[in-house]
């Protein structure tokens, strides 16, 4: 299975971002023919206050339902051109909060998983700037895994990676491959992005795909930025696929014959004595 991660400079414009998406998957799927596509962390907006974002949010529609722009979107790329598309993740219109969430679609348009993000961003960081995602956003509890062509697939966000926890939890539920769909800060994300990544890879022996957003955004009249660096691990932990900075997306071959050689020749599921 072939997957592409799009990298994308998203704004507080939610009809620029989807025109933005939609150049790029085009992009992707002349060049490399992916199975899967994989889209960043909330790519329908970033920045602009709570008035933006309530702006972007979305009603998600019951199984079969007729959803908001975004979603409507993400099946029509997935039945147009006959892949899986893994919507990164938009925002959703709860019913007193909005909700982080992934959305995911087979080939013919169907919705097959719904992720609401776990861990919510609540931190001062390093150059001082805070966010506070909980004042905005209510958290998910639930793990979601799905399959694709005979691959079981886990779903977190950004915030998530620092979780080991959490990624433990879905190998233990058959994921060989997490998607990681992030708004990366550049403060933590040049100390912090790879190595987390890398990390959950080798501790859980799967495939990670982190889709990121890339770049500057206004938020509350400040500038701010996000890291961006894509990227496509294997589960030793050696990265196969990597964004540079700007926009694009990066391709690559998710192999189960290297997981399975992985888990069979160091075993350690079968060797964890604690949680």
């Amino acid at each position: 299975m072939r997957i592409s991660a799009i990298q994308m400079n998203q704004t507080s414009d939610k009809t620029a971002n989807l025109d933005q998406a939609r150049r790029l998957f085009e992009a992707a799927l002349e060049a490399d023919r992916p199975d899967m596509i994989t889209l960043p962390e909330t790519w329908t907006n970033l920045g602009g206050g709570r008035e933006a974002r309530a702006a972007a949010a979305e009603v998600l529609p019951e199984a079969g339902g007729t959803g908001g722009a975004a979603y409507e979107f993400l099946r029509r790329m997935a039945k147009g051109a006959g892949i899986h598309v893994h919507g990164g993740s938009i925002i959703e219109q709860g019913a007193e909060k909005l909700f982080n969430t992934t959305l995911v679609f087979d080939p013919n348009g169907r919705e097959i998983a719904r992720y609401r993000k776990i861990h919510l961003f609540d931190i001062t960081g390093p150059d001082g700037t805070g966010y506070r995602e909980s004042a905005l956003y209510g958290a998910g509890s639930d793990l979601v895994t799905f399959a694709a062509k005979g691959i079981t697939f886990g779903c977190t966000i950004c915030y998530d990676m620092r979780f080991p926890e959490q990624y433990l939890a879905l190998r233990r539920q058959g994921a060989e491959v997490i998607f990681v769909p992030s708004n990366f800060t550049l403060m933590t994300g040049k100390d912090h992005w790879e190595v987390l990544l890398r990390a959950r890879a080798i501790e859980t022996q799967c495939w990670i795909a982190a889709a990121a957003s890339w770049g500057s955004y206004e938020e509350r009249g400040a500038t701010r930025q996000v890291y961006g660096h894509s990227l496509i691990a294997d589960p030793w932990g050696h990265v196969v696929a990597k964004a540079s900075d700007g926009v694009g997306w990066i391709t690559a071959r998710i192999d189960p014959a290297v997981t399975a050689k992985v888990r069979r020749d160091m075993p350690v599921l079968e060797h964890r004595r604690l949680a």
